[in-house]
């Protein structure tokens, strides 16, 4: 070996050993709190500050959160959320897809239901531009005119036909739990997932919204790694049960029915591994944001 290289071998080992003495100085617990720590995110609409795209990302990210999410097809060019994703440092790991409601994938008609399913298939096709890698998607509605054996059938039929959508993008479709009077309990949920049976279509757990008829931690129990990304919600019993069914979520996150510690450490226990947290409650001023971030920052440690 020349002198050249025994000075090169020589500074390589002798920087190894350092690293060696500097990582096992550092206490286990905050390596892997560190490493645990679920990515908190805000909806994009809940950012009420009258500002450019950009800056209401720069504003949200200074404020302590991680990534937004946005409602699909988006209301901005791809090349504007990529300028304004870049020069914030805020990432976008999910999009909403908002045809969901209004053209049921559950609907009688053939024309309703293949409308939104082109709809979830550009909501792929945008998540997968813009670095993300789930689109939440309500998979049918049961109402007086829809019957609920009709929408599980034209729901799962939809779902299937998007798999190939699922497998061209390598986008995750993550189904969402929501009043919509179908899926209403975590064994037909997982039963339903079953059905499908496809390893990119999996769940979007809102924790909130169960609590109507149910409890959280059940659900993850139930639906385990199916579980690809979370929403952020509060909900009061009381509230609902007093003042009206929707007064339920008009209550601070950490004050409400959501147990909180055991909901994340449920978590913990069957290996969700969707990295993120994101609030979706009611939107606010600069103020507000931030103490949403304080509250979804104290639940995400309870991970």
């Amino acid at each position: 070996m020349d002198r050249k290289g025994f000075i090169k071998s020589s500074s390589l080992l002798f920087g190894s050993a350092i690293m060696s003495s500097s990582v096992s100085a550092i206490p286990l617990s905050m390596v892997s709190s560190n490493a645990n720590k679920l990515k908190i995110g805000v909806s994009y609409y809940m950012i009420k500050e009258d500002l450019s795209l950009l800056d209401k990302l720069k504003l949200v990210k200074d404020l302590g959160f991680d990534g937004v999410e946005f409602n699909s097809p988006v209301d901005f060019s791809i090349d504007e959320l990529l300028n304004a994703k870049n020069k914030s440092g805020i990432e976008i790991p999910s999009l909403v897809n908002k045809d969901h409601w209004s053209k049921p994938l559950s609907d009688p008609d053939s024309a309703v239901r293949n409308f939104t399913i082109a709809s979830v298939a550009k909501s792929l096709q945008e998540t997968k531009e813009l670095g993300g890698d789930t689109v939440l998607v309500v998979p049918g509605v049961v109402n007086e005119k829809v019957s609920y054996q009709q929408a599980y059938n034209n729901a799962l039929d939809s779902m299937r036909k998007l798999i190939p959508y699922v497998e061209r993008t390598g986008i995750k479709i993550g189904i969402e739990n929501v009043w919509n009077n179908f899926l209403i309990s975590p064994v037909e949920a997982k039963a339903f997932l079953d059905a499908i049976d496809h390893p990119l279509i999996g769940w979007y757990f809102d924790i909130g919204n169960v609590l109507r008829y149910g409890w959280p931690e059940q659900w993850i129990e139930i639906l385990g790694k199916h579980i690809f990304k979370l929403h952020a919600k509060e909900f009061s019993r009381a509230k609902m049960n007093d003042q009206g069914l929707w007064k339920g979520f008009d209550v601070e996150l950490l004050e409400g029915d959501v147990d909180w510690k055991l909901v994340m450490q449920t978590l913990h226990n069957v290996g969700y591994n969707g990295g993120w947290l994101t609030s979706e409650l009611g939107g606010g001023d600069r103020a507000y944001l931030k103490k949403v971030a304080i509250q979804m920052d104290k639940i995400v440690q309870l991970y």
